[in-house]
């Protein structure tokens, strides 16, 4: 962790939450010492450790500097297996992408959608943790889409990209996006039927590929996003 993200600031922590735990064990701070915070979405802090008792932390914050950006990029990604969508959700979080809309396809499994990832709230803290991993306090936007048709109706980016290795006609990194606001489509583990296709393709969406080789969807969620934002020069 390259900061400690709180839903708001306060004078103390219990030494029983993670973040108490992290600043403790991994971090070994003492009485004295200091770490960068910030509020999920909001503004970035220097605290300070000013007691530790047998059940709290006690700490003061100063140097406050604004913080809570993120890229205008929007992934549409088609759900896929929950230990997958955990790595999938912390990376392109750490990237530092907008808004996910995780959405039921016509191949993918249906079960996926109920989760407990989802039900638990166990996904809002593994996006916390992608942005405590970059330094920021930005967490994305999470949508839930039943069907391609729904999740399309989220795609309000200048330039909308399905990536698939069938259809597609040009390459991602051939692509000029900067200045641009952008929406990635990618799908599940046995990727999209014809008609989800053609329901991409009449929203305005444009076919292309990342290269030549099928991909897993973690894999080509974290490759997407990477050259997306190096052709928005942002990386």
């Amino acid at each position: 962790m390259n900061i400690i993200l709180f839903d708001r600031l306060s004078e103390s922590i219990p030494l029983s939450d993670r973040r108490a735990v992290h600043i403790l064990k991994v971090l070994r701070l003492k009485e004295g010492d200091s770490f960068f915070c910030g509020v999920v979405r909001g503004s970035c802090y220097k605290a300070r450790i000013d007691k530790i008792t047998a059940t709290e932390i006690f700490l003061s914050y100063s140097d406050e500097k604004e913080d809570g950006f993120s890229y205008p990029l929007t992934l549409i990604i088609g759900e896929v297996r929950p230990i997958c969508m955990r790595r999938i959700l912390r990376e392109v979080t750490s990237l530092g992408a907008r808004k996910l809309v995780l959405t039921l396809t016509e191949k993918g499994e249906k079960s996926y959608h109920e989760a407990s990832l989802y039900k638990s709230g166990e996904y809002k803290e593994i996006l916390v943790d992608g942005a405590m991993q970059a330094g920021c306090t930005y967490i994305p936007e999470v949508i839930f889409a039943s069907s391609v048709k729904e999740a399309v109706k989220h795609a309000e980016s200048d330039e909308k990209i399905l990536l698939d290795n069938i259809i597609g006609s040009v390459r991602l990194s051939d692509m000029t996006l900067e200045g641009k606001s952008v929406t990635i489509a990618i799908g599940s583990e046995r990727g999209f039927s014809d008609n989800e296709r053609n329901a991409f393709l009449s929203s305005g969406f444009t076919a292309a590929l990342i290269g030549n080789r099928i991909l897993r969807t973690e894999t080509a969620c974290v490759a997407a996003t990477a050259l997306a934002l190096e052709r928005m020069n942002i990386l």
